[in-house]
């Protein structure tokens, strides 16, 4: 198991595996998107960026 010490810091080491982010333009929501299906996983609403997910080209 990895371990990204110490615990309870909020930070991770590496990216998220298997997830990229994108920013809508018309409502400057953030997107998590599963790159295997191209669905949509979740949005953020407060305008910041997902941590450690990779951001896709624009």
């Amino acid at each position: 198991m990895a371990t990204n010490p110490p615990a309870g810091d909020g930070h991770r080491n590496g990216a998220v595996r298997n997830r990229t982010q994108f920013q809508n333009p018309n409502n400057s929501i953030w997107y998590k998107r599963d790159p295997d299906t191209g669905r949509i996983m979740d949005g953020k609403s407060d305008g910041t960026k997902f941590k450690g997910v990779r951001r896709e080209k624009s």
